[in-house]
Formats: C-alpha cells, structure tokens, sequence
C-alpha cells in the first residue's frame, strides 16, 4: 500500500510539539491569517512550497521536516528496532555508547533549548510591544 506523507498534519505535529497554538501561528504568518485559516491548512495533504517555506521560517523547523515526516515510518522504525532482538533482556547486547557522555549531551541539547526559549521570549515581546504601538 502506498502511503503518503500528510504535510499538513506535520505542521499541526511540529507546531503542537513547539507548544504554539494556531492563532499564534497565524499571527506570525502575517495579517492575511487566522486561527480557522491554520485549522485548514492543517487538514492539507499538500502544502504549496512557498507557503511552506515561511511556515518553516515561523518554526524554525526545515522544510523537509515537513515534507518527509512519516509517523508510520517511524511507528515501524521504532518496533523492529525493539523487535526480537531487542537488547532488553538479551545477554548477547553490547553498548556502544558511554552513559556519561550521554548526560553529558541531554544536557547540552537541554542548555540550547532553554537558550533558544529565552531568546524566541525577547522576539515575542518585541513583537508584543509593537502591537501595542499599533493600537
């Protein structure tokens, strides 16, 4: 069965795992948009490119993030990844990682992620601040 990658559903996954709601999405996208607008293009298969690439410039997130995420493809990556031979339980596992430099790493992806929060909070007070000078 051929399966087809649903790019409007990727944005609504994206958009809700970056914690933003639509209407905060569709101010971003410019005067043009609202919340029912987002709500229907969420609900497309295909997105045109140019429209797509500014949703991307709005979540920081690629382009081919959208256009390749598959949650099928991930759902059967993840189980015959923990299929049968699944190193839980299995005396035969070997453990190419250090769990130091794991933590180690946790921790700096967690640094740039509070990094990259504090500095998208100042842009949205910018942005606050000139919409209170509009009205």
């Amino acid at each position: 069965m051929e399966h087809t990658i649903h790019q409007g559903r990727n944005v609504k996954r994206f958009r809700e795992m970056l914690g933003i709601k639509q209407e905060a999405l569709a101010f971003d996208l410019g005067d043009d948009w609202n919340q029912k607008k987002v709500s229907l293009l969420e609900q497309k298969e295909i997105i045109e490119d140019p429209l797509l690439k500014r949703i991307s410039e709005v979540l920081k997130i690629p382009v081919e993030a959208f256009q390749n995420f598959d949650e099928e493809q991930a759902v059967n990556i993840i189980s015959n990844t923990f299929g049968d031979n699944a190193c839980v339980g299995n005396p035969n596992s070997i453990f190419n990682f250090s769990p130091i430099d794991e933590i180690k790493k946790l921790h700096a992806e967690k640094m740039e992620l509070y990094e990259r929060m504090l500095k998208e909070k100042d842009e949205m007070m910018v942005r606050l601040e000139r919409l209170i000078e509009k009205g």
